[in-house]
């Protein structure tokens, strides 16, 4: 399969989350390890609306304006974590994406993974 080059463009987030950070003095805080470990507790927090439902209970949360709505905060704090961590590191998440997805074609040839949850070494 041959990808796009350009698959995601967070430039404009990464910078606007430069300046938040740089407005409040926080770039000091802004470590990778720290970023890393913040970008954990937003996964965490998205984990928790999801922990104790049913998967037929997680589907209808798109049926719900207020769960679906803590979930697009949840997703927009890891997403913020994510790029400010890219950010910090020097890390071109377009890159990174295209790189990670033709590593995962090759790894899951659709021919063999098609309809299977299994780990690429058990295919």
């Amino acid at each position: 399969m041959n990808q796009p080059t350009q698959l995601v463009n967070v430039t404009g987030l990464a910078q606007a989350l430069e300046a938040f950070a740089t407005e409040r003095d926080w770039a000091q805080f802004h470590s990778p390890k720290n970023l890393v470990m913040a970008l954990t507790g937003e996964v965490g927090e998205l984990n928790e609306l999801f922990q104790w439902l049913t998967e037929h209970q997680s589907k209808e949360l798109v049926d719900d304006p207020k769960a679906k709505g803590r979930v697009a905060e949840e997703l927009a704090d890891v997403l913020f974590y994510l790029v400010r961590t890219a950010s910090v590191m020097g890390i071109d998440l377009n890159e990174a994406a295209v790189d990670k997805l033709a590593l995962n074609e090759e790894k899951y040839p659709a021919e063999k993974a098609r309809g299977s949850n299994k780990k690429y070494s058990e295919i």
